[in-house]
């Protein structure tokens, strides 16, 4: 299970190393053309208005075997949704989750979840990042919800994993970065440029955190299978010493034995 861990872990980590330069370029041109810009432009996804209702969306697996991977985005998904739900009131956070630990979770302390997907392990795709990430966008422009936040385990290292919480909706305010000198040319016009374009900035920032958050499950799993290798193995060691121990006392005991009956004898 270790090796299949790690040969998961390398493929996915091969597939964000390849992602990262897009997403980073794509993030990094918007910024650039939003910096050149004078005046103001329209963006209704970067609309920043009270905060009166929230989609709280939280990753984990299906399955154990991955350590603290489950138990520790459990506990922080619970003091967020706790956070708001004394501000603003439970019927006001609306709950996603991804995986059936986060949904049996919820269920135990009875938060509602208006939805839940599939583990990432089982389907990651860019279709299914596209897919929540539209379903968000939609409720953020309907004005359902007035933030989107996200919380996942970070990948930092493979014996390391990260609980963190990101705020995806609206988009942050310095987004337009620093003015660039380049002359940019678009059609028909900004603000139609600029509102098809974030879309597909919003899909690649919740494709990468899904990324991330799987390669964090495939570095806990493996470290997990590794310390219970380990651990097998250490115990094996003691029981082949407690068996070696036994077994020399059986046979000094028949030896006694032996020599008793034999001097018995003789006597």
């Amino acid at each position: 299970m270790k090796m299949v861990s790690a040969a998961k872990l390398k493929k996915t980590e091969g597939i964000t190393t390849r992602f990262l330069p897009y997403k980073n370029k794509l993030s990094e041109a918007l910024a650039s053309y939003l910096g050149s810009l004078e005046g103001e432009v329209n963006i209704p996804l970067a609309e920043h208005r009270e905060v009166k209702r929230v989609a709280l969306m939280a990753f984990a697996s299906s399955s154990g075997l991955c350590g603290v991977y489950n138990s520790s985005v459990c506990k922080l998904f619970k003091q967020v949704y706790d956070e708001y739900a004394e501000s603003l009131g439970s019927e006001n956070v609306i709950v996603f989750v991804v995986g059936k630990k986060l949904s049996d979770y919820a269920k135990k302390f009875g938060i509602t979840v208006e939805g839940q997907y599939e583990p990432l392990a089982e389907c990651m795709s860019y279709d299914l990042a596209m897919e929540i990430s539209d379903k968000m966008v939609e409720l953020f422009l309907s004005k359902k919800v007035d933030r989107v936040e996200l919380v996942f385990n970070h990948f930092k290292n493979a014996g390391v994993q990260v609980p963190q919480r990101e705020v995806v909706l609206p988009l942050k305010a310095e987004m337009g970065g620093e003015a660039q000198s380049f002359d940019y040319i678009v059609e028909p016009d900004k603000e139609t440029f600029v509102n098809d374009l974030i879309p597909k900035v919003i899909r690649t920032n919740f494709y990468s955190i899904m990324l991330d958050a799987l390669t964090a499950e495939h570095g806990a799993r493996m470290t997990a299978m590794h310390i219970a290798s380990d651990n097998a193995e250490q115990l094996s060691q003691e029981l082949r010493i407690l068996y070696n121990k036994a077994r020399q006392n059986v046979i000094t005991n028949e030896l006694i034995d032996i020599v008793g009956g034999a001097e018995a004898l003789n006597g």
